[in-house]
């Protein structure tokens, strides 16, 4: 399914990615000879974070790259945040076993070599869908932010539609990931999330087997790593936007712009950039009023999403917030924090992890 050409390249001031307003437009593994990715992280000068509460261990061996997270009750969403986390309300998954890190650029191409695959954003608009759109628009494209002075009570311009812009060249044409093998892979919509992972034997996470995991067995904190500031003491946890939002992205946590992955302390289940770098796609589709009547056992999500703009189609959660998370305009790095959008969307600030069930 397509988004909308026409709403896309024309209304699409109004629903572009930005962080609190994340949408951008429609755009409808390892090389046998390259190195694998190392991920040893660079891990910085800080306290170890707080065990999980949960112990509980599968039986055999861990899948390649991937972690344990134990089953077990938590406190999902908030009270005092935006209308779509409330309420808090206590929620119980299952095991599963997590994707230790984002998707890298390594790993996804491996799975285009091996299936061929072009990705939503490599494909151009369906002229038969789109009979009234002008030709010379009907081309690959993709939603790039660019740093730019910005009203943040306007339209967010700070997101350009650019040709070419896919996830071989996540900021368009002349852009490119080589020798980026270990960054995560971005300009991936949530249809191209679900083939990989169906491809590896994978899915993704459910938005409360996501949210569980990412708190690490903290029990309802602000952040993934507990209740101190980024930032506080020269310290910091994740890849988001330091400085002026849109205009320049400082890098005081070491990144201006997506991060290579492990660059900061996983959480307490070991989970590394869980919280900013790319957004992670999950299997759910978004009803900003779920939480008021989800179930309390491995929810699994509305049956349909809410659809925020005539024409844009229905929409499926991202979870974690990106490098673009600022705090002066949005703060959804945080666990509770939820965001949507259509499922053959993509940008420069998007990727995934994937999950998989214990035997």
């Amino acid at each position: 399914m397509k988004k909308t050409f026409i709403a896309a390249m024309f209304i699409a001031a109004f629903f572009l990615t930005g962080c609190s307003l994340e949408q951008p437009p429609r755009n409808t593994g390892i090389e046998k000879n390259q190195k694998e990715v190392d991920l040893k992280p660079a891990v910085q000068d800080l306290k170890p974070f707080e065990l999980p509460i949960h112990t509980n261990q599968p039986a055999g061996p861990a899948p390649e790259g991937m972690v344990w997270i134990p089953g077990g009750k938590f406190w999902m969403g908030s009270n005092d945040g935006p209308a779509d986390e409330q309420p808090s309300h206590e929620v119980e998954v299952g095991g599963f076993w997590m994707d230790q890190y984002e998707m890298t650029n390594a790993q996804f191409m491996k799975f285009v070599k091996a299936t061929g695959y072009k990705t939503v954003a490599e494909l151009a608009p369906d002229p038969n869908k789109y009979p009234t759109a002008p030709k010379e628009k009907l081309v690959p494209f993709s939603a790039v932010f660019k740093c730019c002075p910005a009203d943040l009570h306007g339209p967010p311009t700070w997101w350009d539609h650019q040709p070419g812009a896919n996830w071989r060249h996540p900021e368009g044409k002349g852009s490119s990931i080589d020798k980026k093998d270990n960054y995560p892979v971005v300009q991936i919509s949530w249809e191209d999330a679900v083939l990989y992972a169906k491809w590896a034997g994978k899915r993704l996470p459910t938005e409360a087997e996501w949210e569980f995991a990412a708190r690490g067995g903290l029990d309802r904190k602000e952040f993934t790593w507990g209740d101190e500031k980024p930032g506080t003491n020269g310290k910091w946890y994740a890849n988001t936007f330091q400085g002026k939002f849109p205009e320049r992205d400082t890098g005081e946590d070491g990144f201006a712009g997506l991060a290579p992955i492990g660059q900061y302390l996983p959480n307490g289940y070991g989970l590394y950039d869980i919280s900013g770098n790319a957004w992670e796609w999950c299997s759910d589709w978004y009803q900003p009023d779920y939480y008021r009547k989800s179930p309390k056992s491995n929810p699994q999500g509305p049956t349909i999403g809410f659809e925020e703009f005539p024409g844009e189609g229905p929409t499926k959660v991202r979870r974690g917030g990106s490098f673009l998370c600022a705090d002066e305009y949005c703060r959804r790095y945080l666990p509770a924090a939820r965001d949507k959008n259509p499922p053959d969307s993509a940008a420069n600030h998007t990727g995934f992890r994937c999950v998989k069930d214990a035997k």
